[in-house]
């Protein structure tokens, strides 16, 4: 009597496994869970991002949303709007350009990170260490800022790409169904 396994159960076996793995793969949908993963930090960043400009805006005597940057370098340049971009390689206040990503995180304001808030003249220090980037930092998946000096609102914006989170980007209060916007701005119209 032989110890072993027939080829019919061998190949019964492999075919339960091939069939388990289709089933797994396509109840589980792994692009879609990357995706949703990606856009819980996306959700995540922002909302801190919102805090500390808060917590800013709140302690700050002489809050300044748009740092050293005038109203004519601004991309609208008109209204005292200012906008930014958490770009790979460019800082876009209207187009200036920066050697790498790490240059673009300080919470300093000015050209050392992407938004323009200077988190360090907080008392007790900046409640962030970096500003955060965007999982994907390509194409339309980079973060936004944009505020009106004169008002002291601003407002930041993801694109969000997982078919879970998406419908937070029309239930927001803001006044682009194409983005997720968070921030002070009355219906985020910035």
């Amino acid at each position: 009597m032989s110890k072993g396994f027939t080829l019919l159960e061998l190949i019964i076996v492999i075919g339960i496994l091939a069939i388990l793995g289709a089933v797994s793969v396509l109840v589980l949908n792994p692009a879609q869970l990357f995706a949703q993963a990606r856009d819980t930090s996306r959700i995540s960043d922002l909302a801190s991002l919102n805090s500390a400009l808060g917590l800013y805006l709140s302690t700050a005597t002489t809050p300044d949303l748009n740092g050293s940057y005038a109203d004519s370098e601004c991309a609208s340049g008109v209204g005292g709007k200012y906008y930014a971009y958490a770009t790979p390689t460019t800082n876009s206040f209207v187009g200036r350009t920066s050697a790498t990503i790490v240059a673009l995180r300080g919470v300093t304001g000015g050209a050392a990170g992407w938004l323009p808030v200077d988190f360090s003249s907080m008392t007790g220090g900046s409640p962030l260490s970096v500003l955060p980037v965007d999982p994907s930092n390509t194409g339309d998946y980079i973060y936004r800022y944009a505020c009106d000096a004169a008002s002291i609102t601003y407002e930041l914006d993801a694109k969000l790409e997982s078919t879970k989170y998406s419908g937070n980007m029309s239930t927001d209060g803001g006044d682009n169904n194409n983005f997720y916007e968070v921030g002070n701005a009355p219906g985020l119209a910035l």
